[in-house]
């Protein structure tokens, strides 16, 4: 089922519907309507997963039946068959960045064999990622942001004011990035986009070591999906800020609430990864419109192969 699942068709199928996601979201860039850019991503990529001869199930979607009216978390795509499959997205990651027209936006999916993909709920979790090349257990979600530095700064053989940490710019990160100044690493704050912000640990050409900070669950197994392709490390934890989102990880199966998720318990199998750039930033060039035609830019991960392809598309616009 694996390999059927990681056939080369099915790579360029999940191209094809994250540049149909990324195209839709582009023509709202700059108009100032989060809901509108979001809601045109989501229309898109459910109507190209529909037109693929698989039995795929949303695990990782925009929210409960109740929530979303589309790619709610089990709902149904694709034509049928004997394919099954669990699938995880974001139409658009980084609504505001989209409406803004800031660096950064994607649009996001990863799909993997039935059964394989954590079914996180869509709360926050506590995060730490890197990149490839590292001993097994050289970062902890149990250590300090300061611990975690200097043992990564020990293994890469520098000291702690080489390495790099992305974290996003929140008022709930002060202490963190207090923490990482301390000791004199350097901190790259985003905005948004922590998907991305994880990916970056896995590409030297983004001078990211280190992933800090809490974010989405649902983006943690989306970020998984890709490490799984390139290699790196990962630990999540679940937070929960009131008994509506416990009560909302049981429904999905969860029953440790203080488990420490590593990347190969969120992605138990080979997986497929593709994102499509909707505004330019480190990991993608954006969406553009040139001489009548449509430009694209996306990244697919195959981690059965351990192979990345950018995939540079033009169409008619």
């Amino acid at each position: 089922m694996t390999n059927q699942v990681l056939d080369r068709g099915l790579v360029l199928d999940a191209v094809r519907v994250t540049e149909a996601a990324a195209i839709a979201a582009w023509r709202l860039v700059g108009r100032g309507d989060e809901m509108a850019a979001d809601q045109a991503a989501v229309d898109a990529m459910r109507t190209a997963l529909n037109e693929i001869d698989i039995d795929g199930e949303i695990v990782i979607g925009e929210g409960e039946r109740d929530e979303a009216p589309m790619l709610y978390i089990g709902e149904k795509v694709g034509r049928g068959g004997k394919l099954k499959i669990d699938i995880a997205l974001d139409p658009l990651e980084g609504t505001t960045l989209t409406a803004k027209a800031m660096p950064n936006a994607l649009a996001v999916m990863a799909w993997a064999p039935k059964g394989t993909l954590l079914h996180a709920p869509d709360t926050y979790m506590d995060k730490i990622a890197c990149g490839p090349g590292y001993p097994a257990g050289v970062i902890d979600l149990d250590r300090t942001p300061a611990e975690n530095v200097q043992t990564l700064a020990d293994a890469k053989g520098v000291t702690p004011d080489q390495i790099t940490v992305c974290v996003l710019d929140r008022p709930r990160h002060a202490e963190i990035i207090g923490s990482l100044r301390e000791i004199g690493a350097r901190v790259h704050l985003i905005g948004d986009g922590d998907i991305a912000g994880v990916i970056n640990t896995a590409d030297p050409a983004t001078g990211i070591d280190l992933y800090l900070g809490s974010g989405g669950a649902p983006e943690g197994v989306l970020a998984c999906a890709a490490l799984k392709c390139v290699g790196g490390q990962f630990q999540g934890r679940l937070l929960f800020r009131n008994p509506d989102e416990r009560a909302r990880a049981q429904r999905l199966g969860v029953t440790d609430f203080d488990k420490k998720y590593d990347l190969h318990e969120m992605v138990q199998a080979d997986a497929i990864f593709a994102a499509t750039g909707v505004t330019s930033g480190a990991l993608l060039d954006g969406v553009r419109l040139e001489a009548g035609f449509v430009h694209t830019h996306t990244l697919v991960m195959n981690s059965a192969t351990h192979t990345v392809r950018e995939v540079r598309m033009k169409r008619p616009a």
